[in-house]
């Protein structure tokens, strides 16, 4: 049985629409009616190959960024354990002047130099600057393409900082700077490749966020005695004006390797010595000083010349005019006679002074003779006179008691 749908009130006493409610189609309109889609309709324009449409609009997905920054050069600059406070000084300069570096605390020594490549990977670098020192008195440094290869290693000398020059010069932080090498660095392959990785490390890329779009210093490479000279100057004006900002340094290339921090030795530098091995020269030169002079003066004592000079006699007479030769002459005789007068003076002083000297050591000599002559007594002598002096005492005193008790007795008799 079908149950009859009835239209329902509401509270308020309206009627609600019967939405089951079944209505009969109407009159089809040309154009605005839409068709249904039908399962059977989309296996038809999978056939046909037509592809389906994406989950998300075209509208909604970002728009891709043409970015200016083409050239993703970055640099991560770090050191070893072990180096000294003016390298860490040095390479904190450095860092300032490169914007497109990126940071590490201290590598320690236990470890290989190929950790330096996982570093580089995990801060998304292309090129590394480690710093290295030995014995908290050398500084080497090495520049590698990361991963990839070439490395080379350098011995840095001769280091200035900033802060230890205090040079006027001045320039923007994170501006862009010129480099400029000199010609021999297109001259010799070796120097080719070390350029190339000077500019990819030390060049600042264009539009590089955390860059300056201006040029306002230069930084030179020179090759001079077969070293690598390296200085920073401030552009002061259109015309060449420059002044040095700092830092100062010189790198001497010790090898070229084909890896990143290790692989095959591609060149060597032929005239390089260790800074240990130059000073232990140094010692034995200092140790060895008396050894060289003795042997200068032997040298000169045999090789001395015997005949320096041709001389004439009477030669230097015929030189100037006669006249001013011959006042030259009569002034040297009569300064050699003031000198004979003043010698022969000093003479007769001496003589003088002499005569006196003897003239009191005889004095002295009779005094001391006349004092011998006179024999003082001696011990013994001293010793037998007091005992004859003490016996006389003793017989006096003696005669002097005796008389007394005489003279008591005689007084008692005539008083009786």
């Amino acid at each position: 049985m079908k149950q009859l749908q009835t239209d329902k009130n509401d509270a308020k006493g309206k009627q609600k629409a019967n939405l089951k409610k079944k209505f009969k189609p109407g009159k089809k309109q040309k154009g605005k009616q839409k068709a249904k889609p039908d399962k059977d309709s989309d296996e038809s324009e999978d056939e046909r190959g037509t592809v389906p449409l994406k989950e998300t609009r075209i509208s909604d997905e970002p728009i891709p960024k043409k970015s200016k920054w083409t050239n993703k050069q970055r640099v991560l600059v770090l050191c070893a354990r072990g180096i000294n406070h003016r390298d860490r000084h040095l390479m904190r300069d450095l860092r300032t002047l490169m914007p497109h570096h990126r940071a590490e605390p201290k590598m320690e020594r236990w470890k290989t130099l190929s950790v330096v490549n996982e570093m580089s990977e995990m801060k998304h670098c292309n090129k590394v600057v480690l710093f290295e020192g030995r014995r908290k008195r050398d500084l080497y440094m090495w520049l590698a393409n990361a991963g990839v290869g070439p490395s080379v290693k350098f011995l840095v000398e001769n280091i200035h900082t900033m802060g230890e020059m205090k040079l006027t010069g001045n320039c923007l932080r994170g501006s862009r700077p010129l480099l400029s090498f000199s010609e021999d660095f297109t001259k010799q392959p070796h120097l080719v490749l070390i350029k190339e990785l000077l500019v990819q490390i030390f060049g600042v890329p264009n539009h590089h966020p955390k860059s300056q779009p201006f040029i306002d210093r230069v930084i030179t490479f020179t090759y001079l005695d077969n070293r690598i000279w390296y200085r920073h100057f401030q552009i002061l004006s259109e015309d060449g004006g420059l002044t040095e900002i700092g830092p100062r340094f010189v790198m001497n290339p010790i090898k070229i390797f084909s890896g990143s921090f290790g692989g095959d030795p591609i060149w060597e530098n032929a005239d390089y010595q260790s800074p240990a091995k130059h000073r232990q020269m140094l010692r034995k030169a200092a140790s060895e000083k008396y050894l060289q002079r003795t042997k200068k003066k032997v040298d000169q004592q045999v090789n001395a010349p015997k005949n320096t000079h041709k001389l004439i006699p009477h030669g230097d007479i015929f030189r100037d005019d006669v006249d001013k030769r011959a006042k030259v002459l009569l002034k040297q005789e009569q300064k050699q006679e003031k000198l004979q007068q003043e010698r022969e003076k000093i003479e007769k002083r001496q003589k003088i002074m002499a005569e006196r000297d003897a003239m009191r050591k005889l004095k002295l000599a009779t005094a001391k003779k006349s004092a011998s002559s006179k024999k003082l007594p001696t011990r013994k002598e001293l010793a037998r006179k007091r005992e004859g002096d003490d016996r006389g005492a003793k017989k006096t005193f003696k005669g002097v008691k005796k008389g007394a008790k005489g003279a008591k007795g005689k007084k008692m008799a005539n008083g009786k």
